[in-house]
């Protein structure tokens, strides 16, 4: 067994009651979430009067693919990192942690946190309501805003990436949507297609940019990643799976989750309401951007959801329920890269 449990059979009532300060008496798990680059339990605990009833568990992926993933591009010490060193500095609801580590090969990692349910689970394939898409949004702001030029978050070890990642992501790209186009040419209108392929085409841009960070960015802000109404309602919305985090600019989340999260149908109505309303909570804490200023980023930002859907589904663990979600991210983030001309915004930098 590793300096701590990787599995949630390794997890004892003796070495949990170690970890909270308090007595465990017994403890039984079931999976929870629908995460494919982490496996998540719920722990069910007795003990003395101070132990929680439940507890959240997050491992490395059984999936040998999904979890070679996670360690080649360090996703799992990442988050570790993330709630030690730069959740306690922001607005953003994160659950709160009692244990976080990985171990030095990036493949091992625990995570025990609170259980902030009962909760309603953000669903990819369904969207969202305009209600559930505010909550976001203001979510985003509380990340970004907070993290406006922290030189000492955004120049962290922890958040730096590996010095060739981005020649490495720009290499595997293409073959990432060759394997997309055969898996999904289907089943993905040829016009959403269309703009995967011309992003493999100009993946070394995509992936070369040097856009300076201005923030912290979530990196895979979406609705499989978010809880509504959490503990049974009592607040509005958790932020989950921080495995992604980066210092960037902050378009990347808002254009990632108008495209992938809402739907075509929500972002035709609501955009730029939401993109105001994002504006409106920067400027709240104390950082003021003019629509001008966002435009740009907002365009390119949109593409981030097409690269991840594609890349996700190349190297990750395939399941049914992978399969609708990609299709679903890259419908939407298609979409709105088409009418927003993300792909030519992304010819300008060249």
């Amino acid at each position: 067994m590793e300096r701590f449990p990787v599995h949630p059979d390794e997890v004892t009532a003796a070495w949990l009651g170690e970890q909270l300060g308090v007595r465990v008496d017994a403890l039984r798990w079931e999976p929870i979430g629908t995460g494919q680059v982490g496996d998540s339990v719920r722990f069910f605990i007795e003990g003395d009067g101070d132990v929680p009833p439940t507890l959240a568990g997050k491992f490395p992926a059984a999936d040998t693919a999904s979890r070679t993933t996670a360690a080649m591009f360090g996703l799992y010490r990442k988050e570790v990192a993330f709630y030690r060193e730069a959740a306690p500095l922001l607005d953003v609801r994160a659950p709160r942690v009692f244990f976080a580590d990985a171990d030095e090969t990036g493949a091992n990692f625990l995570l025990v946190f609170e259980d902030v349910g009962p909760a309603r689970q953000g669903d990819q394939i369904d969207g969202c309501d305009i209600a559930d898409a505010r909550a976001a949004i203001r979510q985003a702001a509380a990340i970004h805003a907070p993290s406006w030029a922290h030189a000492e978050l955004l120049e962290a070890d922890w958040i730096a990436p590996p010095p060739d990642l981005r020649e490495r992501l720009g290499a595997m790209y293409p073959q990432a949507q060759a394997i997309f186009r055969e898996r999904y040419a289907d089943s993905l209108d040829p016009d959403c297609m269309a703009v995967c392929d011309q992003l493999a085409e100009a993946s070394s841009a995509w992936f070369g940019r040097e856009d300076p960070p201005q923030c912290l960015v979530h990196g895979d802000f979406r609705l499989d990643n978010m809880l509504f109404d959490i503990r049974g309602g009592q607040e509005p919305i958790a932020i989950l799976d921080w495995q992604t985090v980066a210092a960037g600019r902050p378009m990347t989340d808002v254009g990632y989750f108008i495209g992938c999260g809402v739907g075509e149908r929500l972002w035709r109505e609501h955009e730029r309401e939401l993109l105001d309303l994002w504006r409106a909570e920067m400027r709240e804490r104390g950082v003021a951007l003019t629509h001008d200023e966002i435009e740009r980023d907002y365009r390119l930002g949109i593409l981030h959801g097409v690269s991840t859907a594609v890349f996700s589904a190349a190297f990750v663990e395939r399941t049914e329920r992978g399969d609708a979600n990609f299709l679903s991210m890259a419908r939407g983030a298609c979409s709105l890269a088409q009418a927003r001309g993300s792909i030519e915004a992304l010819k300008e930098v060249i």
